[in-house]
């Protein structure tokens, strides 16, 4: 275990930031099932080993842990995360054989965990490849999963909802697709005769309200091969949209999977990684936006310095 490890010297994907009332401290998860604490956002302490999934379930004794997030509901925290079981293969598409891949929720009485199954050994089908999953509480006072079918099954990659149990142990009835890739106008790729079209990628979706009440969703995908994270918002202000994609993307080129988080003296931030550094490698590192949700649109300011 560090300790006092600056932000920026944290290789770390899909950074999710918890600040917690109860402790006053700063917890940072994300890929890689580990968790960083802070007082300040500025120095770290960790990581810290926070997961402890059935190793005799479907995700076996060690399970790859992408994009974890931790939610406090009701007097408990739910660490929301994908797992992935590379000994298990669900399906072959286009003659790639794809693991079994799922959205999962854990829970603990703790932010520091550990986390620790609760009644239902799947969240989510078996033969579906999903990840990325979020939480939400519609405005119908039900929780929800928000997450991804992943586009190497489905090849134009959804986001999707389910509602949850009320003790978040389960869901419950049918899936339902919010959107999908290829509603986005800002995201590009070429097919394999050379031509543009959307990107096939959804990736990191994280729900929020403006101030003025409109219901928002970040989610992340590629403009040709800069990842890039842009923004929807739902006509309905639930759910169940309809979904209108903003135009253009919301942060610079090469950030994507964000989140929203407030600070403990009131200032709302999104947590992001940048995917290369300046010299091309792939280096994932957290870093931190001003943002502003005073009126009816999610505006990303000033990068944040503590």
């Amino acid at each position: 275990m560090r300790k006092n490890v600056p932000l920026d010297s944290i290789g770390l994907s899909d950074p999710f930031i918890l600040a917690d009332a109860k402790t006053h401290l700063y917890y940072m998860t994300g890929t890689g099932g580990l968790l960083w604490k802070s007082k300040d956002l500025r120095l770290w302490d960790g990581p810290y080993q926070v997961a402890k999934p059935n190793p005799a379930s479907w995700m076996g004794p060690t399970p790859m842990i992408w994009a974890a997030e931790i939610h406090p509901y009701k007097g408990k925290y739910y660490y929301f995360a994908t797992f992935t079981n590379r000994a298990i293969k669900i399906d072959t598409v286009q003659g790639s054989a794809l693991e079994r891949r799922a959205s999962h929720v854990l829970v603990s009485d703790k932010p520091d965990g550990p986390f620790v199954p609760m009644q239902d050994e799947t969240y989510l089908p078996a033969n579906k490849s999903t990840l990325d999953g979020t939480f939400w509480i519609d405005k119908d006072g039900k929780p929800y999963l928000v997450y991804c079918h992943e586009w190497v099954q489905v090849l134009d990659g959804t986001i999707e909802k389910i509602a949850l149990k009320p003790d978040l142990s389960g869901t419950t009835g049918a899936s339902k697709i919010l959107f999908r890739a290829s509603d986005s106008p800002w995201s590009r790729e070429k097919d394999a005769a050379g031509h543009d079209r959307p990107n096939k990628v959804t990736d990191g979706p994280y729900l929020f309200r403006t101030k003025t009440g409109r219901l928002g969703m970040i989610w992340t995908s590629w403009v040709y091969d800069v990842y890039t994270q842009g923004v929807a918002y739902s006509a309905s202000g639930t759910l169940d949209g309809p979904w209108q994609q903003e135009k253009d993307p919301i942060t610079p080129p090469n950030y994507g999977h964000g989140m929203l988080f407030r600070t403990f003296d009131g200032k709302l931030l999104m947590s992001i990684h940048s995917h290369k550094d300046i010299k091309g490698h792939y280096r994932r590192i957290p870093h931190l936006f001003e943002v502003d949700l005073s009126g009816d649109k999610l505006v990303v300011a000033k990068p944040y310095r503590s």
